[in-house]
């Protein structure tokens, strides 16, 4: 295994650019850059562009992923880019971003089922629960164009990666990769996402680990609100998730599996609304009526989960929701927007290290740079 860092999360990626930024992770002591899609490596898809990423990389050892983006049709309005790069034609756009993914040995790409909107509180923040549009039309809309681009992906032995995202549960996916082909299709599995759907992450990890084939290595604090749970990215380890039951799931399912970091951007990068509180409406019975997969033993769990976690917090272990908030090395301050560079890298290097640890600890090769090293 790898450990390396999504490139939209990257400090200073889109200021730097593809290239540089590539240095940036080698000089973070990473192993590798995860570029959302295949675009932010080159927005016109040139083929010398795009060999030049591929060769710096090999000579840096690193990995190099990629991915198409969001393959939800009703989502196409908010990523004219994907129409843009098929000259009007999603499909063709598509098309051609797998192929030139393919080109340069990328051939494990993530898509995306919906989008997450923080400036909406609750359950309408996710495409899950659109009033236009029904959570069962977008499954079906999502099915057929997967089963669209599945020929594409065959033919270029590409795997079309579905990300444990916001408002989809793995149940869900583990059914699209039925219907379309795992020999197509795979999973991007994201450590923390699925706990906005009350799945408990190492039943999750359990489900989806034959079909993992990219990560988004994330950490969160949940906790009891009003309206329900509050749901908020912390660094690897400080968070609720227990990397050392997940990690070796996904080893054992997949040796080979890169681990990319996926941590909050800070406010240069990416500027945010004040206190974007993630609220997990679990109590609601629209909520609740949304998630028919959900079992009773894993709700339980789930919420035995957050009970633990919450006994953390009031012990003063782990800081609260506000308290994090407000703190200088919060995520992020946003009254005096002090989350910024510094505060990102340390995020990532606390992550890092975290990883490392339960690497050794549960005797999982880990080809990455050691925490001394790291912190030279």
């Amino acid at each position: 295994m790898r450990l390396g860092i999504d490139g939209q999360k990257l400090p200073e990626a889109k200021k730097r650019g593809p290239l540089k930024s590539l240095d940036h992770v080698k000089e973070l002591g990473l192993g590798g850059i995860f570029f959302s899609t295949i675009l932010d490596m080159s927005a016109t898809l040139d083929k010398g562009e795009l060999r030049d990423i591929r060769t710096k990389a090999d000579e840096l050892g690193l990995y190099l992923e990629a991915g198409v983006g969001k393959i939800n049709p009703y989502c196409s309005a908010e990523a004219p880019e994907l129409r843009a790069i098929g000259d009007g034609d999603v499909m063709l756009g598509f098309t051609r971003m797998i192929e030139a993914s393919a080109a340069i040995g990328c051939r494990e790409l993530w898509v995306s089922p919906g989008n997450f909107k923080s400036e909406y509180r609750g359950r309408l923040a996710n495409d899950r629960f659109r009033t236009d549009v029904t959570w069962d039309e977008q499954l079906l809309a999502i099915e057929r164009v997967l089963l669209k681009l599945a020929p594409v992906a065959r033919a270029h032995g590409v795997h079309l990666n579905t990300e444990t995202h916001d408002e989809i549960t793995s149940f869900e996916i583990l059914r699209l990769i039925e219907k379309v082909g795992e020999d197509c299709m795979g999973v991007v599995f994201d450590t923390a996402n699925g706990l906005q759907r009350a799945e408990h992450p190492v039943f999750a990890a359990r489900r989806v680990a034959p079909y993992v084939r990219q990560t988004h290595i994330k950490d969160a604090y949940v906790g009891h609100t009003a309206g329900g749970l509050d749901f908020q990215t912390r660094p690897v380890g400080r968070g609720i998730v227990d990397f050392a039951a997940i990690i070796p799931i996904l080893a054992k399912a997949n040796p080979d599996l890169n681990l990319s970091l996926e941590v909050a951007a800070s406010v240069e990068d990416r500027p945010r609304i004040p206190n974007p509180r993630q609220c997990i409406e679990i109590n609601d019975p629209i909520w609740r009526a949304g998630h028919p997969d959900l079992s009773t033993e894993e709700l339980e769990a789930y919420l035995a989960l957050v009970d633990a976690f919450e006994k953390r917090v009031a012990s003063g272990e782990i800081p609260d929701w506000e308290s994090y908030e407000a703190s200088q090395y919060g995520y992020p301050t946003y009254e005096n927007q002090s989350y910024g560079y510094s505060e990102a890298v340390e995020f990532i290097k606390s992550s890092a290290r975290h990883i490392e640890e339960v690497c050794t600890e549960t005797g999982i090769p880990l080809s990455t740079p050691s925490t001394k090293q790291r912190a030279a």
